[in-house]
């Protein structure tokens, strides 16, 4: 996991997934937890980003 993607995660959750995963589930669920709160955003999308 490069520098730009844990900036990107923390930062702006739904955007570091859309550049891993495309738009997709992945991205929607992101999207939709960050709305609700933003702190599982951000662990999604760590999440997300860390898987190979």
């Amino acid at each position: 996991m490069s520098l730009l993607t844990i900036i990107l995660s923390l930062v702006l959750p739904p955007l570091a997934v859309f550049l891993k995963k495309g738009f997709n589930s992945d991205f929607i669920i992101n999207l939709l937890l960050t709305l609700l709160f933003w702190v599982p955003g951000v662990i999604h999308a760590l999440w997300v980003n860390s898987k190979v």
